[in-house]
């Protein structure tokens, strides 16, 4: 059996004086959609940043692609997140930030004019992010996130802002993805994907 693209053994982690996760044991498969659930609190943003390399463990082990998770070019090529809304860039359309991260990332998976018809933002492609709703700037987060070439991607949380229709939507872009998926979300249909871990 191929060794697993995420795996954590005893992943603990205290912030502030508190336990924000104990022990926690996770296997992911090449693949496999994994969504993290529980309450407000649990600990799915802090188990998605240790994958991510951007907390340090308290104790136990984090695997990602088979090596520690560690902000180098090489992780980063394989590895993409979409957590916390980016800062955009003045002055640039939607079109002109998804050309960007096919410069940035050398290629894509889908051509910008895909990624914005995936997204139902085709309409506004030639207008800043600044002037789009909250759920059309979280649309376009996540475009970025799943044009660029990756192996594994982090989602925190991607159901915020979109309506059902496009959760749906959502739910579907993310099975057609040919690589790995570990998502926090608190929404039951995006859940019902793949593989629910509940965590709390």
């Amino acid at each position: 059996m191929s060794e697993p693209v995420v795996e954590t053994i005893g992943l603990t982690v205290k912030l502030g004086g508190e336990t924000v996760l104990k022990d926690v044991d996770l296997k992911v498969r090449q693949g496999e959609i994994v969504a993290l659930t529980g309450v407000n609190g649990a600990g799915k943003s802090t188990l998605l940043r240790c994958l991510a390399g951007l907390q340090r463990p308290s104790g136990g082990e984090v695997r990602v692609l088979g090596r520690e998770p560690e902000d180098s070019p090489g992780f980063w090529r394989e590895v993409a997140v979409s957590g916390d809304e980016p800062s955009w860039y003045p002055g640039l359309s939607a079109a002109e930030h998804l050309e960007l991260m096919g410069t940035v990332h050398q290629g894509s998976r889908m051509s910008v004019a895909d990624a914005l018809e995936n997204f139902g933002l085709t309409a506004r492609a030639d207008s800043p992010p600044v002037n789009y709703s909250t759920g059309q700037r979280q649309r376009l987060t996540l475009a970025a996130a799943l044009m660029r070439p990756s192996s594994l991607l982090l989602l925190d949380e991607p159901e915020r802002g979109l309506d059902r229709d496009f959760r749906d939507r959502l739910g579907d872009l993310l099975c057609e993805y040919p690589g790995t998926v570990v998502m926090a979300t608190h929404s039951a249909e995006l859940a019902a994907r793949g593989r629910e871990v509940a965590l709390g």
